[in-house]
C-alpha cells in the first residue's frame, strides 16, 4: 500500500471546467487533497511531478463498467480491473449488476461492497439491478440497495420490456434519489442479431441489429420519464435517430442525460468486415453518418458523457465464430486516449469540453463529489501526455480479458501519473 505523501505538480496546464480553470499552474496535494493552486508554489514535497507540455486534469469518472466479480472472475476481477482504470486516467468506476449472481438485493450489494474494500484500488460505485435476476418481471427493493451502497439502478446487457414495471422504477428512482440508467433495446427487433443491420449485415451473412431496436426504446422510455417527471440516464447511445430524439426531448424538459462509447465515435461498421470479434460489442458498430452523429452530439452537448462500456470477455468467448461470440469490448486502458485522438485532436472538442465529458458531467450524473481540480477537494488527478503517442497491445493491458476493439491501433495521449485520493496510485510499483 501506498502511503499518504505531499506531491507537487509543477508547470502543468490544469484543465478544470468546474472551476473554468485552463491555464498553466502548480498543484499543491498533502493529507489526500488539493491544498492550492496557484503559479511558482515552493511548498516542500516528498514527490514533484514535472508536468510542463502536460495536462493535468480532474481523473477520469467511468459510468458504465462490468467488473464481472462475482462469479465471472476468470474474465476480471475487482482489482484488475480497478488497476485497469487507473492506468487508463480513471479514478472512479460504476460497476454493472449483470454479475453471477446479479446485485439484486442487498444482501449481493453488500457481498460485492466487502470484495471492493477489500480488493480496490480506485473507487468503485454499485449499480443494482432493476429488476430481480435482470429477468424484467419483478422491481426489485430499490429502497434496500440503496441502503447496502448502490449508487445507482440499471438492468444493463437487458432492457425492462414491461412499460408500467419501468414506470415504476424510473418513479420509485427519483423518490429515492438514486440514479436509473436504461439499457434500450428492443429484444424483439433485436433477437439473433450480430452487426449492424444493413449493408454490413448482408455482407457478411449474419443478422442484422436494427436501429429502430434502440431508438424506438429510447423513445418510449423518454416518454416514461416524461410522464413521470424523474430524470432518465441512457446508456451508450449509437445511432443518429438516438441522437435526434434525445435532443428533442431535452427541448421540451425532459430529464435526461446519455453516455456514448468511445467505439461508436472511433469505429463505423465497416471494422468488421474482416469479422474481428473483437469489434463486436452491443449496440454494434453503425454507420458513417452515425458515427458523425455521436461526435457532433458530443459536440453540441446534446451527449453528456463518455463512458468506457468495459465488457471483459475470455478468449474462448471470443475466439470462435462471429454470430457465436461474445458482445462486448474492454476500455478502461483506451478511453481517454481514444477520445483524445478522435475528439481532441480532430477539432470535435477542446480539452476543457473534454474534461466535461469524462470527469465532471459523469461525476454529477452519479451525483459523487468528483471531478474538479478544487483547493480543499479530495485529490484525484491525472497528468496525461496529450500528443505522445502509443500501439494498443494486447501483452500491454493490464484488464485480465484483452478483447480490446483497438488492438493494434496507434492512439495519442498518455496517462503519466494518476492520482487517486491524494496518492499515486500509476505508475504501479
Amino acid at each position: 500500500m501506498k502511503k499518504e505523501m505531499k506531491i507537487l505538480i509543477k508547470n502543468g496546464r490544469v484543465i478544470d471546467p468546474a472551476n473554468n480553470r485552463d491555464e498553466v499552474s502548480d498543484i499543491f496535494i498533502e493529507g489526500g487533497r488539493i491544498s492550492k493552486i496557484a503559479k511558482n508554489i515552493k511548498c516542500a514535497a516528498d514527490e514533484v511531478i514535472e508536468a510542463q507540455d502536460k495536462v493535468v486534469i480532474p481523473a477520469l469518472v467511468d459510468l458504465h463498467t462490468h467488473l464481472r466479480q462475482p462469479g465471472r472472475e476468470d474474465k476480471e476481477t475487482v482489482c484488475s480491473a480497478t488497476r485497469a482504470a487507473l492506468k487508463g486516467g480513471v479514478t472512479s468506476l460504476l460497476a454493472m449488476p449483470n454479475t453471477d449472481p446479479a446485485i439484486d438485493c442487498a444482501e449481493n450489494a453488500r457481498i460485492l461492497r466487502d470484495i471492493i474494500q477489500k480488493t480496490a484500488q480506485a473507487r468503485v460505485y454499485i449499480c443494482g439491478a432493476i429488476t430481480r435476476g435482470r429477468e424484467g418481471k419483478e422491481l426489485t427493493d430499490i429502497l434496500s440497495l440503496r441502503q447496502a451502497g448502490a449508487t445507482a439502478i440499471s438492468d444493463d446487457g437487458a432492457a425492462v420490456d414491461n412499460e408500467e414495471l419501468l414506470f415504476q422504477a424510473i418513479a420509485k428512482a427519483r423518490e429515492e434519489k438514486i440514479l436509473i440508467t436504461c439499457h434500450c433495446e428492443d429484444r424483439a427487433l433485436s433477437a439473433g442479431g450480430a452487426v449492424n443491420s444493413g449493408f454490413t449485415s448482408t455482407r457478411l451473412g449474419l443478422r442484422g441489429i436494427s436501429k429502430e431496436s434502440e431508438y424506438k426504446r429510447i423513445e418510449r422510455d423518454v416518454c416514461l420519464a416524461e410522464k413521470a417527471k424523474a430524470p432518465l440516464h441512457i446508456a451508450h447511445v449509437s445511432c443518429k435517430e438516438s441522437v435526434e430524439i434525445i435532443a428533442k426531448a431535452r427541448k421540451r424538459g425532459v430529464l435526461l442525460t446519455c453516455e456514448a462509447a468511445p467505439h461508436h465515435f472511433a469505429l463505423s461498421e465497416e471494422a468488421v468486415w474482416d469479422y474481428d470479434t473483437n469489434k463486436k460489442m452491443n449496440p454494434p458498430l453503425r454507420g458513417r453518418e452515425d458515427v458523425e452523429a455521436i461526435k457532433q452530439g458530443l459536440r453540441d452537448g446534446i451527449i453528456d458523457a463518455i463512458a468506457s462500456d468495459h465488457a471483459p470477455h475470455t478468449e474462448n468467448e471470443k475466439d470462435i465464430e462471429f454470430d457465436r461470440a461474445e458482445f462486448g469490448v474492454i476500455g478502461l486502458e483506451t478511453m481517454l486516449a481514444v477520445s483524445i485522438t478522435e475528439l481532441v485532436h480532430s477539432g470535435i472538442l477542446g480539452w476543457p469540453e473534454l474534461v466535461r465529458k469524462l470527469s465532471l458531467n459523469p461525476a454529477r450524473i452519479l451525483g459523487i463529489d468528483q471531478g474538479a481540480l478544487s483547493p480543499g477537494g479530495v485529490a484525484d488527478i491525472a497528468v496525461v501526455d496529450p500528443n505522445k503517442e502509443w500501439v494498443v497491445e494486447k501483452k500491454a493491458l493490464v484488464s485480465k480479458s484483452k478483447n480490446s476493439a483497438f488492438l493494434g491501433r496507434r492512439l495519442k495521449g498518455v496517462v503519466e501519473y494518476t492520482i487517486c485520493n491524494g496518492i499515486i496510485a500509476y505508475p504501479f510499483i
